[in-house]
């Protein structure tokens, strides 16, 4: 775990949790990872997705431990490329709005096998959620 992260999570009152993470300027995409004591748990990306043009743009606003790692090869570039291609599959789905559009994608990628969190009813607000370990960078895992 990074030593800012076990700072964090280790100061935090029974039953705490951390959550950071970063978002634009306007707020219209935003990641974050929730933090507890053991450490990172999970990571959401998260978008207004009446303004989403891709999954891929939620890439320029991933957590520090992640947006320098997304790149071929690591975790979290497969997870966004994955997000990225079931976006474009998911194009005729556009003439129903963007949140179609979004819970097609987020469910075509977890029936492909990503182990997505919760369900359609935050995939309705423009969220997804993954174990940490699914997109953790080797440099984080290894340590």
């Amino acid at each position: 775990m990074k030593p800012a992260w076990r700072t964090m999570s280790t100061a935090l009152a029974p039953g705490g949790a951390v959550v950071e993470g970063t978002c634009d300027e306007l707020g219209r995409l935003a990641s974050w990872v929730l933090l507890d004591p053991a450490g990172p748990r999970t990571l959401t990306l998260a978008a207004k997705l009446s303004t989403l043009d891709s999954p891929a743009t939620l890439a320029e606003r991933l957590p520090k431990a992640l947006i320098h790692r997304n790149v071929p090869g690591e975790p979290i570039h497969e997870f966004v490329s994955a997000l990225d291609g079931a976006w474009r599959d998911a194009a005729p789905f556009t003439a129903f709005g963007p949140r179609q559009r979004w819970l097609r994608t987020v469910s075509a990628v977890r029936a492909a096998g990503w182990p997505i969190l919760a369900g359609p009813a935050r995939w309705r607000l423009g969220e997804v959620t993954v174990r940490w370990q699914t997109v953790a960078p080797s440099y984080l895992t290894n340590s």
